[in-house]
């Protein structure tokens, strides 16, 4: 598969989709793996690792980070096709990160408030990009993605504390310009969106009380980026905070 069609879309808007971009084997593959770690690796991890919207129902896991606890995901972040794919739209070597899953369960509601993936990175220069994987249809019902273009060209944006686990910080000057230039996306299983870090996105909640919106996630940064500690450790403090206020902790 070759990437740099996509490139020119990617630079213009700060996100592109990559129809069909996992199918088949590749694709069964993958949610075959996705099941075993949900049923047999999260039932031990940590608050922190696997988030609920409410953690006495298991059947509304929302979030999994630092996926490399398990080789399977770890080696999955060197897979070339992806790499290849970073690569050509960042125009420059670049590694990946560990792989998050993220779902949006049935009959929960809750919307993702617009952010800037970056704002919680910290990288310098910001050549980052977040590439998701849809595992379900996506569209306005279950939780769709919404995106501003162009916002990437324009920095970082004021962030502000809010109460949703695995998004700590949101945009706080978000206004009616910006939703003015909103652009829905709507995606099949197997479709890729790649943003860029600081492109501003959120998503709508789920008002289905059967369909699910899952989906997998790699970050990839070039390799020459470096993380400015300072801001990173005022992220962490806020994040550590948030998580204390709801008591994950354990």
């Amino acid at each position: 598969m070759s990437f740099e069609q996509y490139e020119a879309d990617f630079q213009r808007d700060g996100f592109v989709v990559a129809r069909n971009f996992l199918s088949g084997r590749e694709l069964a593959e993958l949610q075959h793996n996705l099941d075993r770690y949900i049923r047999k690796v999260v039932p031990g991890l940590t608050a922190e690792h696997a988030f609920y919207v409410d953690p006495r129902r298991r059947e509304t896991l929302k979030q999994l980070q630092h996926m490399d606890v398990e080789p399977y995901f770890r080696d999955y972040a060197k897979h070339p096709t992806w790499k290849a794919m970073a690569e050509a739209l960042l125009g420059e070597p670049a590694e990946g990160q560990p792989p998050e899953w993220f779902n949006k369960p049935a009959g929960t509601d809750h919307p993702t408030p617009p952010h800037q993936d970056n704002y919680y990175f910290c990288l310098r220069p910001p050549r980052v990009l977040t590439a998701w994987l849809a595992l379900d249809p996506v569209d306005e019902e279950n939780g769709g993605l919404i995106y501003v273009p162009g916002s990437h060209r324009r920095g970082l944006r004021p962030h502000g504390a809010n109460s949703l686990v695995g998004f700590s910080q949101s945009i706080t000057d978000f206004g009616p310009e910006d939703a003015r230039i909103e652009q829905r996306i709507r995606l099949d299983v197997g479709d890729l969106i790649v943003h860029h870090g600081e492109t501003i996105h959120r998503a709508e909640a789920n008002r289905s009380p059967t369909r699910h919106r899952r989906a997998f996630a790699m970050v990839f940064k070039a390799t020459r980026c470096r993380r400015d500690e300072e801001a990173f450790r005022r992220y962490e403090r806020a994040l550590k905070a948030q998580h204390a206020s709801l008591n994950l902790t354990g």
